[in-house]
């Protein structure tokens, strides 16, 4: 038997009482009529509220069931979507150390097309499936977001903000899938 059987069952037995709720004041000795009238209508009023507790949690575990069985399905992905954004990262810092001089020569003109078309179809399989990148860079260091892993001292924006990005962060849907490692700034010494 499992949790969501109990409900059920309690359910069954309490119908069951009511069953038996008449025999067990027909043998109730020398109590008056409207005694024991009055004792089954609230042991019926009882069992009755018991009912309905007990359907209203059958309903709530059908409830969070369903929710689970929801998030299952939205976010079972999650392990290898974090494993993928790997192969994205090394995919962006290989066309990010390409020379200025090696992207002008003309036999290489077309690997690193292709290495950029991989890229651009990777950012659209992620757009797909609900993987979306963190805005960092220019706005305020957001802890739910946002891993700080160095402060530089600056003047030219308030201290807090964002100033580069060391790797990238993504969401799937709205869970955070990876933080984005960033430098914020301080104030000036």
């Amino acid at each position: 038997m499992n949790d969501n059987d109990k409900p059920h069952d309690e359910a069954v037995e309490l119908a069951k009482a009511l069953d038996e709720v008449p025999e067990q004041f027909l043998d109730a000795g020398d109590d008056s009529e409207d005694a024991r009238l009055t004792a089954m209508e609230t042991e019926l009023a009882e069992l009755k509220q018991q009912v309905l507790y007990a359907r209203a949690e059958t309903q709530n575990v059908r409830r969070r069931l369903e929710k689970d069985v929801a998030d299952t399905r939205t976010y079972a992905a999650t392990g290898f979507a974090r494993d993928v954004l790997s192969v994205a990262d090394n995919l962006a810092r290989g066309l990010d150390a390409i020379p200025a001089e090696l992207r002008e020569d003309a036999r290489l003109a077309s690997l690193i097309a292709g290495i950029e078309a991989t890229q651009r179809e990777l950012e659209k399989v992620f757009g797909q499936h609900g993987i979306a990148r963190i805005a960092a860079v220019g706005l305020p260091l957001d802890p739910n977001q946002h891993q700080a892993m160095i402060e530089v001292p600056s003047a030219e924006v308030e201290p807090g903000t964002v100033l580069s990005e060391m790797q990238s962060g993504y969401m799937l849907k709205d869970r955070l899938l990876r933080p984005a490692l960033v430098a914020v700034a301080k104030k000036p010494d």
